[in-house]
């Protein structure tokens, strides 16, 4: 029975327009900001390195470089702070995790790029 409650309340917040993601690629995050009264969207431009989680508790990790320091953001993928999920580019990884990008910079951080698929 709470089961079934439960899964109501997930139908009710679940996302439907979330892009096909794959490890390597680079997403453009809208991330919704509230400045005391007023609300603006702010991107997160990085590669996406790690998937967690499944259902509602799924959360994306997005890593990009920023004034030379390396920045990661778990971002919730239901959650009503992400506005959207925007794939910039795809690359070619052989990894579920990208976790070892933590370690390289500069050149040796590049990805191959893989074909886009139309």
């Amino acid at each position: 029975m709470m089961n079934k409650v439960l899964q109501k309340i997930y139908d009710t917040h679940k996302k439907d327009e979330i892009p096909k993601l794959e490890t390597g690629d680079t997403l453009r995050v809208n991330v919704r900001i509230r400045e005391g009264d007023k609300e603006r969207l702010q991107a997160f431009e990085g590669i996406f390195i790690a998937r967690n989680n499944t259902g509602m508790s799924e959360t994306i990790t997005v890593r990009k470089i920023s004034f030379g320091v390396g920045v990661e953001r778990v971002f919730p993928l239901h959650s009503p702070v992400v506005s959207s999920i925007e794939v910039v580019r795809q690359a070619r990884v052989r990894r579920a995790k990208l976790y070892y990008l933590r370690k390289l910079r500069g050149k040796a951080a590049r990805l191959r790029e893989r074909a886009r698929k139309a």
